[in-house]
């Protein structure tokens, strides 16, 4: 079974490197050491006027936890305003309360900002003290997608946890496995997980770089 690839670009560079090396979608956002915070308008604007795949955008105001004060979800608001008047494909978020439950009030805040593009809760999920009901509340509002490594460090590590996921949705919502997923493990993750979409960030070196052998690599997978 052939599978979609998302690679996450956190610069215009690697969003280029990306879409001529056969990637499916991006996952486009700023700063790698922070694990990807809201990018910079102008550049997605450059990247989509140079790219034709999906551009899914990650709508994070900064780094750190993801509790985020009221006017912190104003200001991601207001930013899925702008993107998506640039033509985002889609977009990528989530907010927790600071006991690690999702903040149902926030992200349907962004969600409706969102609304009709496609959207994905991030790894915020992998912060969850209760996946099995934070799950039935993502289906709920509607998300395509989430993000997960199934609370671990990778996604081979949590594999039994992201396959328990897919058994509990029961198709209703896409679970994208990520997390440390290269070319040189993918094909042990798919023997053990037949998920539609997989996200990788197609990193081999120091610098935040997309490396357009590693998604070719990726993307022979079958």
């Amino acid at each position: 079974m052939r599978f979609s690839l998302e690679i996450a670009c956190f610069n215009k560079e690697s969003a280029l490197i990306a879409a001529a090396s056969g990637a499916d979608r991006i996952e486009f956002a700023a700063d790698y050491t922070s694990g990807g915070i809201t990018p910079q308008l102008e550049d997605f604007k450059e990247i989509k006027s140079r790219i034709n795949i999906p551009v899914y955008i990650l709508i994070r105001c900064r780094p750190g936890d993801f509790f985020y004060t009221a006017d912190e979800t104003e200001e991601m608001t207001m930013s899925i305003h702008s993107f998506r008047e640039a033509g985002a494909d889609g977009f990528v978020f989530g907010c927790l309360d600071e006991e690690n439950r999702i903040d149902i009030g926030s992200t349907k805040k962004l969600f409706r900002a969102a609304t009709p593009l496609p959207c994905t809760f991030h790894r915020a999920f992998d912060r969850l003290t209760d996946m099995e009901k934070g799950l039935e509340q993502i289906i709920q509002m509607d998300f395509q997608s989430i993000l997960t490594s199934g609370g671990a460090r990778t996604a081979w590590e949590g594999l039994d946890r992201l396959n328990e996921l897919r058994e509990q949705s029961a198709g209703r919502i896409c679970i994208m496995p990520g997390g440390g997923i290269r070319s040189g493990n993918i094909s042990l993750i798919r023997n053990k997980f037949a998920g539609p979409w997989f996200h990788s960030a197609g990193i081999t070196g120091i610098e935040p770089m997309a490396d357009p052998q590693e998604i070719k690599k990726l993307k022979q997978i079958t």
